[in-house]
């Protein structure tokens, strides 16, 4: 089972990337876009949101639970690289343990990163050579989750995970219940 984040018990903005073609193919990849997570992610997720609201902040979700199919779609246009799991190997969005996201400052607009969600380059690393403002709002996002049990992805500062993702199984079943594609 997975569990909506479009409710009240999650105070955040859903701004979902690939239900439109603002992302890194140029093309929708969710007909249906939603932000679902495993139970176990949802609630590290309120967490951290927890966290966040006690420093003024709130979470944009640019992606959460990823129907096999879309991971799919992703690979075709960036095979073999560092920022597309292989969907044959399954990754933690397919799991629904994966969230991707930036950070809101009180007025609803994102904190400068040093980069916009999607970058497939170095420059989305966490050791990107950004200004400190953006590193030190990188940093933040990366305290944040890691307070409330994320793991994060060196190579993205927007994607975090549960710790040990393998012990969550692939819910490939799970995209015909999500209604996504």
């Amino acid at each position: 089972m997975l569990i909506d984040l479009n409710n009240p018990a999650f105070d955040i903005d859903i701004e979902i990337a690939y239900g439109t073609p603002n992302n890194f193919t140029g093309a929708v990849i969710y007909k249906r876009p939603r932000a679902l997570l495993h139970p176990d992610a949802a609630e590290a997720f309120k967490r951290a949101i927890g966290l966040a609201g006690r420093l003024g902040y709130r979470f944009r979700v640019y992606d959460a639970f990823r129907p096999t199919e879309a991971q799919w779609a992703l690979w075709r246009f960036a095979p073999g690289s560092d920022y597309v799991a292989d969907p044959r190997r399954g990754g933690p969005h397919t799991r629904g343990i994966a969230i991707d996201l930036t950070l809101l400052d009180a007025a609803g607009r994102p904190l400068d990163m040093g980069g916009p969600f999607d970058d497939l380059t170095p420059n989305a690393w966490h050791d990107a050579p950004v200004t400190p403002d953006q590193q030190r709002n990188r940093h933040l996002l990366l305290g944040l989750m890691t307070a409330a049990g994320w793991d994060c992805y060196l190579k993205e500062w927007w994607h975090y995970q549960l710790f040990n993702p393998r012990r969550y199984p692939s819910m490939t079943d799970a995209a015909a219940g999500a209604g996504m594609l």
